[in-house]
């Protein structure tokens, strides 16, 4: 599974967001994704993912498909 399909994955089960909604460019906050939900993404993704994105900083002005390269990048870094 990418980077990119674990994310969505999460979007979609744990926040309700529709699949269909979900591109690179698409801002988080327009998935309804507040400072409070990032950061219970931030923690979703350590998880399934085994990483730690403490120094990333992610808001809800960010796209989805900047926080998958960031995500991306800790992984393979």
């Amino acid at each position: 599974m990418s980077t990119s399909e674990h994310i969505t994955d999460l979007l979609v089960s744990n926040f309700g967001t529709d699949p269909e909604s979900i591109g690179d460019d698409v801002p988080l906050r327009r998935l309804r994704l507040d400072s409070l939900a990032l950061e219970e993404l931030r923690l979703l993704i350590e998880d399934r993912m085994d990483i730690d994105l403490e120094d990333v900083e992610i808001t809800s002005r960010d796209t989805v498909g900047r926080l998958v390269s960031a995500v991306h990048d800790k992984v393979t870094a």
